[in-house]
């Protein structure tokens, strides 16, 4: 069958309606009156999703903003994907609205300006007697794994210090894609990490039982009372050389009136790779193996476009991972009506059996450097 999709808009989840009002003037509302708190800068530097391997056919041209930037993504008729500034150095045109694939270089739609995917070179203009040397424009390092486009982003322009790995069942096609869901949350990126580390909020907001819904005042519905979620977790740092890696290890545990159901155990082990892009594995005792990858990109200071990927064994029925990432899904939801409506706090008030954020925060920080981008928006609104 089709794998599944799921897709989210901004201000389809994650806010309370209110009579009289649409979704979309509820969240703007929210995003107005919200007050951000003193926040980290809003770009780390490390490897993001800009687009699908599968969005970008041969000889295309897409733009993508994202992270205070604009890109052009192309991919030249042999299949290589390259990321360039979208504008132009000549006059500012714009590369993705209307630029045509040349060899592996994109020609500019303004005045036939072609530039070298691999190294921003112009190579030729049409009516110019000569190109000159300096004539070149910013190539970003990318890559291509799980299915996905990856730009490497550093806002010194730093080289890659590195490489996002494969995962080898997905490469060799032993793992079959199975669904996709797309969600954008109206945070700042590191509370989307963040929750790897705490560990209380699994037991109070992930316990009700999945059919309970996504709506916060109502997910503790007698109705399903009797069916509980149970979870055990660890959130740990990797040590060198994977020090931009971190580990959590969820055990998942089914209770119907407070028995356990050991046939819907799950374990999953996640490994958090930069800031970005998170690889959970997941290990059932019959209904097989298979990994969800989660992306988080900044499109805009605090609003973050999450998407998750998920493959799985070939050799079971595809209705079993769809179920699995649709039920995700919903416990993702939940999260998202907190993040879209919370405040970030600089100095939270921690008890020791909160501990692992405190040392998830110490560890994030590796990604931002003096130049990363502040947010600069005002105390009490978030109107960019």
């Amino acid at each position: 069958g089709r794998p599944l999709r799921l897709w989210r808009g901004p201000e389809s989840v994650g806010y309370l309606g209110e009579p009289g009002w649409s979704r979309a003037q509820v969240a703007r509302r929210v995003r107005k009156s919200r007050r951000t708190g003193q926040l980290p800068p809003v770009y780390p530097n490390g490897w993001f999703r800009l687009l699908d391997s599968a969005e970008l056919a041969r000889g295309e041209v897409r733009g993508v903003a994202a992270l205070g930037e604009q890109f052009a993504v192309f991919r030249d008729l042999n299949g290589q994907s390259y990321v360039l500034d979208a504008y132009c150095p000549h006059l500012g045109a714009n590369l993705s609205a209307g630029g045509h694939v040349v060899g592996s270089c994109i020609e500019c739609p303004f005045h036939g300006w072609q530039f070298s995917g691999k190294d921003g070179k112009c190579t030729r203009i049409p009516y110019a007697e000569k190109v000159p040397e300096f004539a070149n424009i910013k190539v970003w390092p990318s890559c291509e794994v799980g299915g996905m486009i990856l730009v490497w982003y550093h806002c010194e322009g730093v080289s890659p210090t590195w490489q996002v790995p494969e995962q080898e069942e997905v490469t060799s096609g032993a793992w079959v894609f199975r669904g996709i869901t797309e969600h954008f949350v109206s945070a700042h990126i590191e509370e989307i990490p963040e929750n790897a580390a705490d560990i209380a909020h699994l037991s109070f907001l992930h316990e009700p039982f999945t059919m309970s819904g996504v709506d916060l005042r109502y997910i503790k519905s007698k109705f399903w009372m009797f069916i509980k979620h149970n979870w055990k977790a660890e959130w740990q740092p990797e040590p060198e050389p994977d020090t931009h890696c971190s580990h959590m290890s969820l055990e998942h545990i089914l209770t119907v009136f407070g028995k356990h159901v050991p046939f819907l155990d799950v374990t999953v082990s996640a490994k958090q790779i930069g800031p970005g892009l998170v690889f959970l594995l997941f290990k059932h005792s019959f209904l097989g193996h298979g990994v969800m990858i989660q992306s988080v990109t900044p499109v805009e200071p605090l609003l973050q476009h999450v998407i998750h990927r998920f493959y799985y064994q070939r050799s079971i029925p595809g209705f079993i991972p769809k179920l699995m990432l649709w039920a995700e899904s919903v416990q993702f939801e939940r999260d998202i009506m907190v993040w879209n409506n919370k405040k970030y706090l600089l100095k939270p008030l921690l008890v020791k059996e909160d501990a692992a954020i405190q040392r998830h925060r110490r560890w994030y920080s590796q990604f931002y450097s003096a130049e990363s981008v502040k947010f600069s928006g005002q105390e009490n609104g978030l109107d960019w």
